[in-house]
C-alpha cells in the first residue's frame, strides 16, 4: 500500500519561505514521478510542478516559476518544494502526488498525500 505523508507546511509572511517535504512508502519511488499540486478553498486543485524519476526534467506552472523548487531525494523516497518569495495567493493545502505519467492533470497521479496546509498572510 502506497502512503505519502507531507509535512512543513506553515504561517508564514509574505515575501517568507518554506520548504514542503513529502516522503513515500509501499512502492519503488524512483520508477515515478512526482508532483505538487494546491488546492485553495472554494478552488479546484492546481498543478504546481513536477519531476520526472531521475530528477532531470522538471516543469513549474506559470504561477510559481522562478520562485518555487521542486527536487527529489531517491535513496529517501523524498521529494521537496522549495518556496520562496511567498504570496497572500499562495495560501492552500499542497499535496503530493505520485504517478506513472508526465502531465499536469490531477487525475494522471495515482496515489495522493493528505495535504499540509500553507498560510500566507499579507
Amino acid at each position: 500500500q502506497v502512503q505519502l505523508v507531507e509535512s512543513g507546511g506553515g504561517l508564514v509572511q509574505a515575501g517568507g519561505s518554506l520548504r514542503l517535504s513529502c516522503v513515500a512508502s509501499g512502492r519503488t519511488f524512483s520508477n515515478y514521478f512526482m508532483a505538487w499540486f494546491r488546492q485553495a478553498p472554494g478552488k479546484e486543485r492546481e498543478f504546481v510542478a513536477r519531476i520526472n524519476m531521475s530528477g532531470g526534467t522538471i516543469y513549474y506552472a506559470d504561477s510559481v516559476k522562478g520562485r518555487f523548487t521542486i527536487s527529489r531525494d531517491n535513496p529517501k523516497k523524498t521529494v521537496y518544494l522549495q518556496m520562496n518569495s511567498l504570496k497572500p495567493e499562495d495560501t492552500a493545502v499542497y499535496y503530493c502526488a505520485m504517478g506513472t505519467f508526465a502531465t499536469v492533470q490531477a487525475l494522471g497521479y495515482s496515489f495522493w498525500g493528505q495535504g499540509t496546509q500553507v498560510t500566507v498572510s499579507s
